[in-house]
Protein backbone atom coordinates (compact mmCIF):
# COMPACT_ATOMS: atom_id res chain seq x y z
CA UNK A 1 0.00 0.00 0.00
CA UNK A 2 1.36 3.38 -0.41
CA UNK A 3 0.66 6.72 1.79
CA UNK A 4 -2.20 7.40 -0.61
CA UNK A 5 -5.17 4.76 -0.42
CA UNK A 6 -6.20 6.08 -4.17
CA UNK A 7 -3.11 4.18 -5.55
CA UNK A 8 -1.92 0.67 -5.11
CA UNK A 9 1.17 1.30 -6.93
CA UNK A 10 2.63 4.66 -7.97
CA UNK A 11 6.01 4.59 -9.95
CA UNK A 12 7.32 7.39 -12.22
CA UNK A 13 10.98 8.29 -13.81
CA UNK A 14 13.12 10.42 -12.53
CA UNK A 15 16.69 11.92 -13.13
CA UNK A 16 19.06 11.41 -9.67
CA UNK A 17 21.76 13.18 -8.80
CA UNK A 18 22.95 11.15 -5.65
CA UNK A 19 25.44 14.69 -4.23
CA UNK A 20 25.95 17.82 -5.64
CA UNK A 21 29.57 16.65 -7.92
CA UNK A 22 27.88 12.53 -8.96
CA UNK A 23 26.68 12.69 -12.85
CA UNK A 24 22.92 13.11 -13.19
CA UNK A 25 21.08 9.35 -13.17
CA UNK A 26 17.98 8.03 -14.60
CA UNK A 27 15.70 6.21 -11.82
CA UNK A 28 12.35 4.44 -11.33
CA UNK A 29 10.67 5.56 -8.38
CA UNK A 30 7.87 4.26 -6.19
CA UNK A 31 6.00 5.92 -3.48
CA UNK A 32 5.21 4.03 -0.45
CA UNK A 33 4.07 4.00 2.98
CA UNK A 34 6.05 6.82 4.50
CA UNK A 35 9.16 6.63 1.83
CA UNK A 36 10.08 7.48 -1.36
CA UNK A 37 12.54 4.33 -3.15
CA UNK A 38 14.81 5.26 -6.14
CA UNK A 39 15.93 2.18 -7.69
CA UNK A 40 18.08 1.51 -10.89
CA UNK A 41 16.55 1.91 -13.88
CA UNK A 42 17.75 -1.28 -15.47
CA UNK A 43 18.08 -3.68 -12.97
CA UNK A 44 15.54 -2.78 -10.40
CA UNK A 45 18.23 -2.44 -7.29
CA UNK A 46 17.33 0.12 -4.42
CA UNK A 47 19.74 2.90 -4.94
CA UNK A 48 17.88 4.87 -1.90
CA UNK A 49 14.98 5.86 0.31
CA UNK A 50 14.13 8.83 1.34
CA UNK A 51 11.31 9.76 4.32
CA UNK A 52 8.66 11.76 2.40
CA UNK A 53 7.65 13.79 5.49
CA UNK A 54 11.95 15.04 5.24
CA UNK A 55 11.39 15.61 1.60
CA UNK A 56 12.05 19.23 0.38
CA UNK A 57 10.93 20.75 -3.05
CA UNK A 58 13.81 23.14 -3.87
CA UNK A 59 11.41 24.91 -6.90
CA UNK A 60 7.78 25.37 -5.69
CA UNK A 61 5.37 25.96 -8.63
CA UNK A 62 7.95 25.05 -11.35
CA UNK A 63 8.65 22.39 -14.12
CA UNK A 64 10.43 20.08 -14.00
CA UNK A 65 10.01 19.87 -9.55
CA UNK A 66 13.07 19.25 -8.17
CA UNK A 67 12.91 17.38 -4.41
CA UNK A 68 16.28 16.79 -2.07
CA UNK A 69 15.68 13.95 0.50
CA UNK A 70 16.31 17.19 3.35
CA UNK A 71 17.26 21.22 3.36
CA UNK A 72 20.94 20.14 2.81
CA UNK A 73 22.64 20.83 -0.16
CA UNK A 74 23.60 18.53 -2.35
CA UNK A 75 21.57 14.86 -3.26
CA UNK A 76 18.12 15.67 -5.00
CA UNK A 77 15.52 14.44 -7.71
CA UNK A 78 13.87 15.90 -10.66
CA UNK A 79 10.70 14.46 -11.70
CA UNK A 80 7.95 15.84 -14.47
CA UNK A 81 5.14 13.13 -14.04
CA UNK A 82 2.83 15.22 -12.93
CA UNK A 83 0.74 12.52 -11.11
CA UNK A 84 3.82 11.90 -8.87
CA UNK A 85 4.59 15.63 -7.90
CA UNK A 86 0.99 15.41 -7.16
CA UNK A 87 0.84 12.28 -5.12
CA UNK A 88 4.28 13.98 -3.38
CA UNK A 89 2.54 16.89 -2.79
CA UNK A 90 -0.73 15.35 -1.18
CA UNK A 91 1.55 13.21 0.96
CA UNK A 92 3.05 16.25 2.24
CA UNK A 93 -0.19 18.04 3.14
CA UNK A 94 -1.42 15.17 4.75
CA UNK A 95 1.27 14.95 7.26
CA UNK A 96 1.50 18.51 7.43
CA UNK A 97 -2.38 18.70 8.63
CA UNK A 98 -1.65 15.38 11.49
CA UNK A 99 1.28 17.76 13.08
CA UNK A 100 0.74 19.84 16.01
CA UNK A 101 -0.21 23.53 15.19
CA UNK A 102 1.27 25.33 17.98
CA UNK A 103 0.29 28.63 15.85
CA UNK A 104 -3.38 27.78 15.51
CA UNK A 105 -3.73 27.03 19.11
CA UNK A 106 -2.69 30.90 19.63
CA UNK A 107 -4.20 32.11 16.87
CA UNK A 108 -7.86 30.13 18.29
CA UNK A 109 -7.03 31.86 22.10
CA UNK A 110 -6.30 35.30 20.63
CA UNK A 111 -9.53 35.13 18.49
CA UNK A 112 -11.18 33.91 21.37
CA UNK A 113 -10.07 36.96 23.55
CA UNK A 114 -10.81 39.60 20.90
CA UNK A 115 -14.55 38.01 20.92
CA UNK A 116 -14.55 38.39 24.49
CA UNK A 117 -13.14 42.11 24.35
CA UNK A 118 -15.63 42.79 21.81
CA UNK A 119 -18.78 41.08 23.79
CA UNK A 120 -17.45 43.56 26.82
CA UNK A 121 -17.67 46.62 24.53
CA UNK A 122 -20.16 46.26 23.15
CA UNK A 123 -22.52 45.25 26.30
CA UNK A 124 -20.28 46.50 29.24
CA UNK A 125 -18.55 49.71 27.76
CA UNK A 126 -21.64 51.78 26.77
CA UNK A 127 -23.19 51.34 30.63
CA UNK A 128 -20.06 51.63 32.13
CA UNK A 129 -19.72 55.10 29.85
CA UNK A 130 -23.21 56.01 31.33
CA UNK A 131 -22.47 55.56 34.66
CA UNK A 132 -18.94 57.31 34.76
CA UNK A 133 -20.08 60.85 32.81
CA UNK A 134 -23.53 60.62 35.24
CA UNK A 135 -20.97 60.00 38.15
CA UNK A 136 -18.15 62.64 38.01
CA UNK A 137 -20.63 65.36 36.39
CA UNK A 138 -19.84 68.22 38.85
CA UNK A 139 -23.01 69.91 40.39
CA UNK A 140 -22.23 72.84 38.23
CA UNK A 141 -22.86 71.09 35.24
CA UNK A 142 -25.66 69.76 36.61
CA UNK A 143 -27.35 72.75 37.37
CA UNK A 144 -26.21 73.82 33.46
CA UNK A 145 -28.26 70.74 32.48
CA UNK A 146 -31.01 71.15 34.17
CA UNK A 147 -31.53 74.72 33.37
CA UNK A 148 -30.87 73.65 29.50
CA UNK A 149 -33.69 71.20 29.77
CA UNK A 150 -36.31 73.32 31.27
CA UNK A 151 -35.79 75.53 28.73
CA UNK A 152 -36.47 73.21 25.99
CA UNK A 153 -39.37 72.55 27.98
CA UNK A 154 -40.91 75.92 28.46
CA UNK A 155 -40.09 76.16 24.20
CA UNK A 156 -43.04 73.90 24.23
CA UNK A 157 -45.13 74.46 27.20
CA UNK A 158 -44.74 78.37 27.62
CA UNK A 159 -42.68 80.29 29.92
CA UNK A 160 -42.71 79.18 33.96
CA UNK A 161 -45.17 80.33 35.84
CA UNK A 162 -43.78 83.37 37.80
CA UNK A 163 -45.10 85.87 40.45
CA UNK A 164 -43.28 87.46 43.38
CA UNK A 165 -45.44 85.65 46.25
CA UNK A 166 -45.60 82.66 43.94
CA UNK A 167 -41.81 82.61 43.55
CA UNK A 168 -41.25 83.33 47.15
CA UNK A 169 -44.00 80.40 47.78
CA UNK A 170 -41.66 77.52 45.42
CA UNK A 171 -38.45 78.86 47.41
CA UNK A 172 -40.04 77.64 50.74
CA UNK A 173 -41.16 74.36 49.39
CA UNK A 174 -38.01 73.55 47.39
CA UNK A 175 -36.29 74.23 51.63
CA UNK A 176 -39.13 72.22 52.81
CA UNK A 177 -38.37 68.99 50.62
CA UNK A 178 -35.41 67.42 51.04
CA UNK A 179 -33.08 67.38 47.89
CA UNK A 180 -34.54 70.28 46.04
CA UNK A 181 -32.94 73.20 45.15
CA UNK A 182 -35.02 74.76 42.50
CA UNK A 183 -39.19 74.05 41.61
CA UNK A 184 -40.38 75.47 38.63
CA UNK A 185 -44.12 75.08 37.65
CA UNK A 186 -45.18 74.83 33.93
CA UNK A 187 -48.35 76.34 32.32
CA UNK A 188 -49.79 73.15 31.29
CA UNK A 189 -50.81 69.62 33.09
CA UNK A 190 -48.29 67.33 33.55
CA UNK A 191 -49.80 64.46 35.59
CA UNK A 192 -46.83 64.99 38.34
CA UNK A 193 -43.49 65.88 38.42
CA UNK A 194 -40.33 65.39 36.35
CA UNK A 195 -36.77 65.51 37.67
CA UNK A 196 -34.24 67.36 36.06
CA UNK A 197 -30.00 67.67 37.08
CA UNK A 198 -29.30 69.78 39.74
CA UNK A 199 -31.71 69.25 41.85
CA UNK A 200 -34.07 71.02 39.87
CA UNK A 201 -38.09 70.17 39.76
CA UNK A 202 -40.55 70.79 37.55
CA UNK A 203 -44.32 70.56 38.04
CA UNK A 204 -47.39 71.47 35.93
CA UNK A 205 -50.27 73.97 37.05
CA UNK A 206 -52.35 71.17 37.77
CA UNK A 207 -51.00 69.99 40.86
CA UNK A 208 -51.36 73.41 42.35
CA UNK A 209 -54.38 74.67 40.52
CA UNK A 210 -56.62 72.02 41.94
CA UNK A 211 -56.05 70.67 45.53
CA UNK A 212 -56.58 71.85 48.46
CA UNK A 213 -53.61 71.67 50.24
CA UNK A 214 -49.81 71.71 49.75
CA UNK A 215 -49.25 68.07 50.26
CA UNK A 216 -50.50 67.42 47.09
CA UNK A 217 -47.67 68.84 44.94
CA UNK A 218 -45.42 68.09 47.91
CA UNK A 219 -46.38 64.23 47.17
CA UNK A 220 -45.75 64.22 43.45
CA UNK A 221 -42.39 65.61 44.02
CA UNK A 222 -41.70 63.05 46.32
CA UNK A 223 -42.93 60.39 44.18
CA UNK A 224 -40.59 61.28 41.17
CA UNK A 225 -37.92 61.46 43.89
CA UNK A 226 -38.37 57.88 44.81
CA UNK A 227 -39.54 56.53 41.05
CA UNK A 228 -37.20 54.18 38.87
CA UNK A 229 -35.49 57.74 38.02
CA UNK A 230 -35.35 59.20 40.97
CA UNK A 231 -32.12 60.81 42.81
CA UNK A 232 -30.65 59.62 39.36
CA UNK A 233 -31.99 62.57 36.36
CA UNK A 234 -29.00 62.74 34.99
CA UNK A 235 -27.84 59.42 34.82
CA UNK A 236 -31.51 58.51 33.51
CA UNK A 237 -31.26 61.46 31.02
CA UNK A 238 -27.75 60.06 29.45
CA UNK A 239 -28.97 55.87 29.78
CA UNK A 240 -31.64 57.83 27.01
CA UNK A 241 -29.56 59.53 24.86
CA UNK A 242 -26.86 57.12 24.66
CA UNK A 243 -23.11 56.12 25.07
CA UNK A 244 -22.32 58.86 22.53
CA UNK A 245 -23.64 61.43 24.49
CA UNK A 246 -22.31 60.55 27.59
CA UNK A 247 -18.80 60.58 26.15
CA UNK A 248 -19.52 64.29 24.47
CA UNK A 249 -20.26 65.41 27.99
CA UNK A 250 -16.87 63.56 29.36
CA UNK A 251 -14.90 65.28 26.56
CA UNK A 252 -16.58 68.35 25.71
CA UNK A 253 -18.67 69.21 28.72
CA UNK A 254 -21.75 69.56 26.31
CA UNK A 255 -24.74 67.78 25.26
CA UNK A 256 -25.94 67.82 22.14
CA UNK A 257 -29.12 70.24 21.34
CA UNK A 258 -30.99 68.22 19.47
CA UNK A 259 -30.41 64.94 22.51
CA UNK A 260 -31.74 67.52 24.62
CA UNK A 261 -34.91 68.82 22.90
CA UNK A 262 -35.53 65.09 22.57
CA UNK A 263 -35.39 64.34 25.80
CA UNK A 264 -37.37 67.57 27.00
CA UNK A 265 -39.97 65.85 24.86
CA UNK A 266 -39.65 62.92 26.12
CA UNK A 267 -40.17 64.44 29.37
CA UNK A 268 -43.33 66.11 29.64
CA UNK A 269 -45.15 63.14 27.52
CA UNK A 270 -44.38 60.21 29.95
CA UNK A 271 -44.32 60.63 33.65
CA UNK A 272 -42.33 58.26 35.95
CA UNK A 273 -43.42 55.18 37.07
CA UNK A 274 -44.56 54.98 40.61
CA UNK A 275 -42.83 53.23 43.52
CA UNK A 276 -44.04 50.42 45.53
CA UNK A 277 -46.09 51.40 48.39
CA UNK A 278 -43.54 50.73 50.99
CA UNK A 279 -41.20 52.80 49.40
CA UNK A 280 -43.53 55.87 49.00
CA UNK A 281 -44.90 55.16 52.76
CA UNK A 282 -41.11 55.37 53.77
CA UNK A 283 -40.24 58.16 51.87
CA UNK A 284 -42.82 60.43 52.94
CA UNK A 285 -42.32 59.73 57.01
CA UNK A 286 -38.53 60.78 55.91
CA UNK A 287 -39.89 64.33 54.30
CA UNK A 288 -41.97 64.49 57.62
CA UNK A 289 -45.18 64.76 54.85
CA UNK A 290 -48.73 63.24 54.69
CA UNK A 291 -49.41 60.86 52.21
CA UNK A 292 -53.37 60.90 52.09
CA UNK A 293 -53.95 64.23 49.97
CA UNK A 294 -51.68 62.61 47.25
CA UNK A 295 -53.30 59.56 47.50
CA UNK A 296 -56.74 61.40 46.96
CA UNK A 297 -55.09 63.21 44.36
CA UNK A 298 -54.24 60.01 42.72
CA UNK A 299 -57.95 58.03 42.97
CA UNK A 300 -60.64 60.69 44.64
CA UNK A 301 -62.29 56.76 45.18
CA UNK A 302 -59.07 55.94 47.15
CA UNK A 303 -59.74 52.83 46.18
CA UNK A 304 -56.60 51.80 44.36
CA UNK A 305 -54.26 53.86 46.98
CA UNK A 306 -55.88 52.54 50.23
CA UNK A 307 -52.36 51.08 51.16
CA UNK A 308 -51.16 54.79 51.17
CA UNK A 309 -54.01 55.99 52.74
CA UNK A 310 -54.69 53.63 55.43
CA UNK A 311 -50.78 53.04 56.78
CA UNK A 312 -50.08 57.23 56.19
CA UNK A 313 -47.52 57.56 58.63
CA UNK A 314 -49.15 61.16 60.09
CA UNK A 315 -52.62 59.63 59.94
CA UNK A 316 -54.63 61.18 62.30
CA UNK A 317 -52.36 63.32 63.38
CA UNK A 318 -50.33 66.33 61.87
CA UNK A 319 -47.16 66.16 59.92
CA UNK A 320 -44.06 68.09 62.27
CA UNK A 321 -43.83 70.65 60.08
CA UNK A 322 -46.28 72.46 57.53
CA UNK A 323 -45.33 72.10 54.10
CA UNK A 324 -46.54 75.48 53.37
CA UNK A 325 -48.25 78.27 55.82
CA UNK A 326 -51.77 78.94 54.54
CA UNK A 327 -50.61 82.54 52.84
CA UNK A 328 -47.59 81.04 51.18
CA UNK A 329 -49.56 78.17 49.04
CA UNK A 330 -52.42 80.83 48.20
CA UNK A 331 -49.73 82.61 46.91
CA UNK A 332 -48.09 79.46 45.13
CA UNK A 333 -52.06 78.63 43.30
CA UNK A 334 -52.29 82.18 41.73
CA UNK A 335 -48.94 81.91 40.36
CA UNK A 336 -49.90 81.30 36.71
CA UNK A 337 -52.50 83.26 37.87
CA UNK A 338 -50.57 86.87 37.66
CA UNK A 339 -49.22 85.63 33.53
Amino acid sequence: MTALSEYERLEAIGIWRPDADAQRREVILSLGDATLVLSEARSGKALAHWSLPAMHRRNPGKRPAIFAPSEEPGEELEIEDETMIAAIEKVHAIIAAKRPHPGRLRGVLIGAVLLAVGAVALFWLPSALVDHAARVAPQAKRVEIGRKLLSEMVKMTGSACHSPGGDRALSALAERLPGQSVIAVLPQALEGARLLPGGMTVVGRDTIDGPDTPEVVAGYIIAAQNSAAGGRPLHRMLDRLGPAAALRLLTTGDLPESGLAEYAQDLLQHPPARADGDTLLRAFRDAGVSATPYAYALDPTGESVLGLIEADPFKGQPAPKPVLEDAQWVALQDICSAQ
